[in-house]
């Protein structure tokens, strides 16, 4: 099976699966679940192949331990993320913009998290970069830790089963052999659409406060200028 390279050959889910096999499923899956270095890292479409694969027998393992060892990976990478948060602390926002490392990226998850709470956990998993930077801020804003656990399992689960599941049953159908490439390209776009939407929303805010300020400080300007001129006509 030959899929469309999505960026560099190292980033390509078949490259990789056939280059490094189902433990390098899982440490893919581990570091992008919760390591700093992992954002970049292609976790949708290799979970997608990776299910394909175990049904055309080109990974030899059987499908429910596939689904439990990269659930396992999963929930154990949001762990280490949720550690090293704890440890960092606050000092995670202060780290200056590196090759691997920008500060947008942890201030879009801890707007995430704070938005949409403990359920985040859940959410940010089907969300790339966002799923990697959320446990770590879970654990800089020392989240409960037997919630946490809680919402990481459902979540690790939900993802890390949910996708392989659907990649090993779309890999029965004829056609999704036949435009492999276009089912990863799809899948990529559909998961990127989340940030897309979320980077729309904040520019439209970004554009709207200093207008809406404005509109503020125009009567209160105003306001303020008036006694001032009925002063000075007395005073004449």
């Amino acid at each position: 099976m030959n899929t469309l390279a999505l960026g560099p050959q190292w980033l390509n889910s078949d490259y990789l699966i056939t280059t490094f096999g189902l433990i390098g499923v899982l440490l893919i899956v581990f570091a992008e679940s919760g390591l700093l270095i992992g954002f970049f890292l292609p976790g949708d479409s290799l979970l997608f192949t990776t299910g394909l694969m175990v049904t055309t027998n080109k990974i030899d393992k059987p499908l429910w331990l596939v689904c439990a060892l990269v659930v396992l990976a999963a929930v154990l990478g949001d762990q280490a993320g949720y550690l090293f948060g704890r440890k960092v602390g606050p000092s995670l926002f202060k780290r200056p913009d590196s090759r691997l490392f920008k500060q947008e990226n942890v201030e879009k998850a801890h707007a995430f998290f704070e938005k949409h709470g403990p359920k985040s956990l859940i959410l940010a998993r089907f969300v790339p970069i966002v799923r990697t930077f959320t446990p770590i801020i879970a654990g800089v804003s020392r989240m409960q830790y037997r919630s946490f656990i809680i919402f990481n399992i459902i979540g690790g689960t939900l993802w890390g089963a949910g996708v392989t599941l659907l990649g090993a049953a779309l890999g029965n159908v004829d056609f999704v052999h036949k435009h492999i490439e276009l089912i990863l390209v799809a899948i990529v776009l559909i998961s990127v659409v989340p940030v897309v939407i979320e980077f729309l929303r904040a520019r439209s805010k970004a554009k709207k406060e200093p207008a809406a300020d404005a509109a503020m400080d125009a009567p209160m300007a105003a306001a303020q200028a008036r006694p001032q001129g009925r002063g000075r006509h007395a005073k004449r």
